[in-house]
């Protein structure tokens, strides 16, 4: 028989876990977004050329969509085990540290390179010129317009996705976990998918995107979300399996009903209520 302390050790380091799982991959998605790629080409097969809005589109996919997947399912579980305070909680943690990467990047790119450093990197790979100062403040000044964006699009997108996952645990109750994930993933990044681009490349782009661009890549990238958060919902399963393994299976459907009306952050509260019963 776990002790009330063993239950609440476990807890925090779930939560710690799935911290550490969120901001890993939102950071690293800022940081690659900048690169854009053929999902055609990675994949070896012909350009799709999907005609939309009398455009021909091809999967031309930021490079962060990788990994923000992994951040909607980590979103989810936090939001099911830990309520919207401990969305909010981390949500904020990670807006604060894409700041702190803004204001390095910033600095970073703004020193003097040394010179043996431009002369060892002077060529690329085939022996071409290379200005290697030039090609990592392109790169990384361009990031900035990637944070921004991110910046923008996440805080609307976090609070988008708890509030309608919320929405649809008061409808469903503990059954149905695909519906409330899924539905709140898809609709919060059909939001997050044009924003982020919109302020990346068209806002602070250089060279600036057109609109059609903007369109192109966008509706592409919320195509590409939409079928990723179908086809990841039996690993959002498993994750619910490990963690009533680890917690309970008891203890885990407890502290899910409980998020939903409280939050993890809420658990002095919610003890307090509990004795008063």
């Amino acid at each position: 028989m776990k002790t009330a302390n063993q239950i609440q050790q476990k807890k925090t380091h779930l939560f710690i876990v799935l911290c550490g799982i969120f901001l890993t991959n939102a950071i690293l998605a800022e940081i690659v977004g900048v690169k854009i790629f053929s999902l055609e080409a990675t994949l070896g097969l012909p350009p799709a050329q999907i005609p939309i809005l009398g455009s021909v589109l091809d999967y031309n996919l930021s490079a962060g969509v990788i990994m923000w997947p992994v951040v909607f399912i980590t979103t989810d579980i936090i939001n099911e085990y830990f309520g919207k305070a401990g969305v909010r909680k981390i949500s904020m943690l990670t807006v604060i540290f894409i700041i702190y990467i803004f204001v390095m990047l910033w600095i970073i790119t703004s020193l003097a390179p040394a010179q043996f450093w431009v002369e060892l990197n002077s060529k690329d790979s085939t022996g071409n010129p290379l200005n290697i100062n030039e090609s990592f403040s392109r790169i990384f000044n361009q990031s900035m317009g990637i944070i921004i964006g991110s910046l923008t699009a996440f805080i609307i997108g976090q609070m988008l996705d708890v509030t309608v996952f919320q929405g649809l645990r008061k409808i469903t109750g503990s059954k149905k976990i695909w519906l409330r994930a899924t539905g709140s993933t898809i609709i919060s990044q059909l939001v997050d998918s044009f924003v982020v681009i919109t302020i990346a490349f068209y806002v602070f782009g250089n060279p600036k995107w057109t609109m059609k661009e903007i369109l192109s890549v966008g509706s592409v990238g919320y195509s590409y979300k939409f079928l990723i958060a179908i086809l990841m919902t039996p690993i959002l399963y498993v994750a619910h399996y490990i963690i009533e393994q680890y917690l309970g299976k008891e203890e885990s459907h407890k502290i899910a009903e409980q998020a939903s009306k409280t939050g993890f952050f809420d658990y002095e509260k919610l003890e307090a209520e509990v004795e008063s019963h």
